[in-house]
């Protein structure tokens, strides 16, 4: 599945600087521009979903109705005894869990089913109540969250367009009281449901079926696209505009780029424009700016997350957008989505890449997942500032940030939860810390590391909820309904005399602590993340998430005297 020899070796040669680079326009024309690796990617996925139907994981039929289960000493047993439902967790208790099958996406053997991807919700600011729309292979699952913590399966939206492969892709985006569906599939377009539909809907006579009739099942349908083919959908609720990104073809007029269409009459959304000039884009978070970049005050901003780079546009103009930088990163291997820490001021964000890992580049080449963490204050001149890493093996997917935390779907790793509030003081990522998660995927967790490289478990969550009910969305399984029992505060750091920190204080071996020290005044002047700088004696006594364990013996050793 690898193809790193060219990547790797590219941002290997970089990663003594750890920090922001410029675009390798010849490397993005060969790896990028051409579509290459999101091909990999995306075949990649194909080949291991069919062997995971192969070995029925697909199967829901072997995952039943789960109840309310508490999170005690690190497990949440829903069935005791059976380690296919025991799930590592922390300060989170699972409540409801339902397959995608009961779900409203049944179809069985056949060559791709029953699996989930995108999801969000929607609460009625009147009744309160809660409301999810989860992305299935089928169609869009409509779900209420009750206030006891049980699911109900009110209807399904079926998809638009004819099922293939590429229906396993459902982005699913919120605007006021709708929400927006696109897909991978030929012809799909972007479906607009008003969620407000689901109030009426007895619980006796759920689920129903929605039509795909404007008026009728659906509030609108978005479909001025090349093949109507989207990887995704973004939304900028202020100024009632949305942008489909990531349109096959690429060759079309937009090269896959930001295309907006207005929301203002969401049962006629009309085409405002595209912006071809960076290519590709795989998802975007677009604002009204408010930062102190005072020269972009009130601006319309896209952070588009660009393939290989961080690309910031000014999309004021939606016929005349441009690019005001577009900087890529030491491990730069697939830059899929990010977030902004507070859209209300806006000077950091932390973005994820999905094949950094799978690729064992930059900072994740000892196969812990990396969140980049970057300082935004200059639009212009963004700068790569440092990283925080998984505690288990894995890749890291979708993310958002609510009230200082950051909610992760890291597919096999499950659903994390870390507190990202100390970045504005702490920007190199050394005091965030991971205070919850649900580890939905019990089948890897045995395995070095923690966890497997590779494309299963959870795809998204949705977190928004006022109860504190958070849903995951799961590929092979189906929807998982959890709460946070407590947010912790993040820990001070402590000095563990473990062999890693032994190994660089030894006093057994002559020099050992001044080499160390010396080493450490390096590694840790600036952002460094490259295992390939570390020293040989540290390798190999820091093993696994080499990174971390390496800076914190850093942070732990002695200073240095002062000659």
């Amino acid at each position: 599945m690898r193809f790193s020899s060219f990547i790797s070796a590219l941002a290997l040669a970089a990663s003594a600087y750890g920090k922001e680079l410029a675009k390798d326009t010849a490397r993005a024309a060969e790896l990028y521009d051409s579509g290459l690796v999101h091909q990999k990617i995306f075949d990649a996925k194909l080949a291991f979903f069919e062997a995971e139907i192969a070995a029925g994981a697909y199967d829901t039929s072997i995952y039943p109705r789960l109840n309310y289960t508490k999170c005690v000493n690190g497990y949440a047993a829903a069935i005791p005894g059976d380690k296919l439902h025991t799930f590592k967790c922390k300060n989170m208790d699972l409540y409801d869990f339902i397959n995608h099958a009961a779900l409203g996406s049944p179809l069985f053997n056949t060559q791709y089913n029953q699996t989930g991807s995108s999801v969000w919700g929607w609460t009625d600011p009147v009744s309160k109540r809660e409301f999810i729309a989860a992305g299935l292979f089928q169609g869009t699952s409509m779900i209420e969250i009750l206030s006891t913590g049980r699911m109900v399966y009110l209807g399904m939206l079926p998809s638009f367009s004819k099922l293939d492969n590429n229906a396993l892709w459902r982005e699913v985006r919120g605007y006021k009281h709708y929400v927006l569906i696109a897909s991978e599939l030929a012809g799909h377009g972007i479906q607009i449901f008003d969620m407000s539909k689901l109030l009426t809907i007895d619980h006796s006579k759920a689920p129903v079926t929605f039509d795909n009739v404007v008026g009728s099942g659906l509030a609108g349908h978005f479909s001025d696209l090349p093949n109507g083919q989207v990887h995704n959908v973004v939304i900028n609720e202020e100024l009632e505009y949305g942008v489909a990104v990531g349109a096959r073809p690429r060759t079309s007029a937009c090269r896959g780029g930001l295309i907006f269409f207005s929301l203002k009459d969401v049962s006629n959304p009309v085409s405002l424009g595209c912006d071809p000039q960076d290519g590709y884009v795989h998802d975007a978070q677009c604002l009204v700016y408010r930062g102190p970049d005072t020269k972009y005050s009130g601006r319309d901003i896209c952070y588009g997350y660009n393939e290989d780079t961080l690309t910031i546009y000014d999309v004021t103009d939606k016929k005349a957008s441009k690019i005001i930088s577009r900087t890529s990163y030491e491990g730069a291997s697939y830059t899929h989505q990010g977030w902004v820490l507070d859209t209300k001021w806006q000077e950091w964000l932390i973005l994820d890449d999905e094949f950094d890992e799978e690729e064992f580049a930059g900072p994740a080449a000892d196969g812990y997942p990396v969140t980049y963490i970057w300082d935004i204050r200059s639009l212009e001149a963004p700068k790569q500032t440092g990283i925080y890493k998984a505690a288990v093996k894995g890749i890291d997917h979708n993310q958002y940030v609510i009230d200082g935390l950051s909610y992760q779907s890291n597919y096999g790793a499950g659903f994390r939860v870390y507190d990202v509030s100390s970045i504005p003081s702490d920007p190199t990522g050394n005091s965030v810390c991971e205070i919850a998660f649900m580890d939905i995927y019990p089948e890897d967790d045995e395995v070095e590391g923690g966890g497997i490289i590779d494309y299963f478990g959870t795809w998204g969550s949705y977190a928004y909820f006022k109860s504190g009910f958070i849903f995951v969305n799961t590929q092979e399984r189906g929807g998982f309904l959890m709460k946070m029992t407590k947010r912790e505060a993040c820990k001070p750091k402590t000095c563990n005399a473990d062999n890693c920190l032994r190994a660089m204080r030894s006093t057994s071996v002559k020099g050992r602590l001044e080499e160390s020290q010396a080493f450490c005044g390096e590694f840790t002047k600036t952002f460094i993340a490259d295992v390939s700088v570390v020293k040989d004696y540290a390798e190999a006594a820091c093993g696994g998430n080499m990174i971390s364990r390496v800076s914190s013996a850093c942070s732990c050793l002695p200073t240095a005297s002062v000659v």
